[in-house]
């Protein structure tokens, strides 16, 4: 919960919105302004102070305690000009909070934390539990000093500015070892711990196996990802108060799942209790992964017989493949989470234009693969190989990566042994549509008229398609020096089926600095004015001019009263075409 604090006219309207955008996350104290504050930093997880920062300083400075488990604080300036992360910048999740409430009230975000300024992720913001000397390790980071990464198993970590070797170091290990001096220890949750249990199971009983188990095998409790059992054990006590204490999931698998795992020690007794012949190594192993600590059961300070089993897997971590659309080229046209995917990219793939693009946008340590035209499927090959080695990659590609770029051949590449994201982006025909107008108010299709992958025949047939459905037709890749036939010859299947003054609209470098566009006919346009850089949208049969600008009606009735079909979209009331079809 939000806490929200204000003291004046103005901070309350500013406090409101907030209120209002966030009805179930925030909560809005009222009365003196000391014991509003007092208030939520005991009963929230993070404020927003509408005060002077001197004043908000002064009424917390009693009540912080440790930065680990105070309230993230932002406070936001009288005029709203400033959303400042005061307190709890990593830990309490403040600087995120600030970037959030500068978007909702055109505020701007002032964040100071030095690793955040300097581009560098926090090593406690990482997602992983962690000991050591984190402000020591980041602050070698930050002066440019050697830091060590020694990583003792794959797992996909954002870029840091690591070297081979280094007086200071941080260990990805989920080994029961201590922290040096100068050393930070990740712990990643990459161990499974299977556990098979009697019918009223003491939770102690649990705890003290998995504990004594992990002991034995020198490794840490902070990197156990999840317990593991069968599902008939879904609801025992004992079991789902182990997973609550150790604070991880409790998964569950079928005996048929179960019993299809092979394992070590299979053994009669859960066969006949539960039908597989394995429950604590198999639910371990059910996903695969290294068996650490084979099966081992409780011992009872009764003497009596032991009522839970336990096995300790140790499953690394999958590599995550981003396919990152770059949109057709303008900043601003770049996604936010293009732009979050870049930035949590360890291993970045592209053509090298595309590269020098976003390079500025980067994080330090960044691993950047580029290379020429041509070598799409070597970019696809290379992604996908990094990640299957336990890297986070971003492959990237113009537009949206999943038209006509690199998402086929890298997911034609890929296996279910890595994690895939896709990432959406402006395509070259949306950008080039916003430019001409509105030509693509109805269906239609793109088509590209690059022969290098496709036959020709193919294409003709695709093209001949579209001209008698009376499709708009956006042609991407139509002519280089190469190949300056096609485009003619598509242009040429259209006119069979549309007539001489159907409007076309040709756009150079959408949205890029040098862009151009243009407006004309089939019958006018020269086919030699067009490049590798343009894009070609030819118009259906109900494809009008008006005002320069091209606009296919959204439906089969052309209305010619423009300000008729303004207020007949008013009254309908539909945003796009899915609820067009579902009124």
């Amino acid at each position: 919960m939000i806490g929200l604090i204000s003291a004046t006219a103005a901070g309350a309207a500013a406090r409101d919105r907030l209120a209002a955008a966030w009805p179930e996350r925030t909560r809005v104290y009222e009365g003196p302004v000391g014991e509003a504050v007092r208030a939520a930093f005991a009963q929230c997880e993070q404020l927003v102070c509408f005060l002077a920062t001197g004043a908000t300083v002064r009424l917390l400075a009693p009540l912080l305690g440790d930065k680990t488990a105070d309230p993230g604080v932002v406070c936001v300036d009288e005029s709203g000009r400033y959303a400042v992360a005061l307190v709890g910048g990593h830990g309490g999740g403040a600087n995120e909070l600030a970037r959030e409430v500068g978007e909702l009230l055109a505020a701007e975000p002032v964040v100071t934390t030095a690793t955040d300024c300097a581009g560098l992720p926090g090593l406690d913001t990482l997602g992983l539990p962690y000991e050591g000397s984190v402000a020591m390790v980041s602050r070698a980071l930050l002066d440019g000093e050697p830091v060590a990464l020694e990583a003792e198993l794959p797992w996909p970590l954002p870029p840091l500015p690591t070297a081979a070797e280094g007086a200071y170091t941080i260990r990805l290990t989920d080994r029961a070892v201590e922290a040096g001096e100068r050393e930070v220890l990740l712990r990643p949750p990459s161990l499974v711990v299977g556990v098979g249990a009697s019918k009223g199971v003491p939770v102690q009983e649990v705890l003290g196996l998995v504990e004594d188990a992990l002991r034995a095998a020198g490794l840490s409790a902070r990197s156990v990802a999840e317990l593991a059992t069968v599902d008939a054990k879904s609801g025992e006590p004992g079991i789902v108060a182990a997973a609550e204490r150790l604070g991880v999931p409790l998964v569950t698998y079928s005996a048929e799942e179960l019993a299809g795992v092979e394992v070590p020690n299979p053994s009669g007794a859960p066969l006949a209790a539960v039908g597989t012949p394995s429950v604590a190594e198999a639910a371990a192993l059910a996903r695969g992964g290294e068996l650490l600590v084979p099966k081992r059961k409780s011992v009872r300070a009764d003497g009596g017989p032991a009522m839970a089993t336990c096995a300790v897997v140790r499953r690394p971590g999958r590599g995550r493949l981003a396919v990152v659309g770059l949109g057709p080229g303008a900043r601003d046209l770049l996604t936010p989470r293009a732009t979050a995917e870049l930035r949590r990219a360890a291993v970045l793939v592209g053509l090298d234009q595309y590269v020098d693009q976003i390079r500025d946008l980067l994080r330090p340590g960044t691993r950047v693969l580029e290379s020429g035209l041509g070598a799409e499927e070597e970019r696809a090959r290379t992604a996908v190989a990094e990640a299957r080695r336990g890297h986070a990659v971003a492959l990237i590609g113009s537009g949206d990566a999943g038209v006509y770029a690199m998402a086929s051949p890298a997911l034609a590449e890929a296996s279910d042994d890595i994690d895939v994201v896709g990432v959406p982006g402006v395509t070259a025909a949306l950008a080039a549509g916003a430019i001409l107008g509105a030509p693509l108010g109805h269906d239609h299709v793109s088509i590209s008229l690059s022969d290098l992958h496709t036959p020709w025949e193919v294409i003709e047939r695709r093209v001949r398609a579209a001209a008698e459905a009376d499709l708009v037709v956006t042609f991407y890749n139509p002519r280089s020096r190469g190949r300056d036939w096609q485009l003619p010859e598509a242009l040429a299947i259209l006119a069979g089926h549309r007539e001489p003054a159907t409007p076309v609209g040709v756009v150079r470098n959408a949205s890029r600095p040098d862009e151009s566009s243009r407006v004309t006919t089939l019958g006018a346009l020269d086919p030699a004015t067009v490049d590798m850089m343009t894009v070609v949208t030819v118009g259906n049969t109900a494809t009008r001019i008006i005002a320069g600008r091209m606009v296919t009606p959204r439906g089969y009735r052309w209305q010619e009263n423009a300000q008729d079909g303004a207020q007949d979209g008013v009254r309908g009331g539909p945003q796009d075409g899915t609820q067009e079809e579902a009124r």
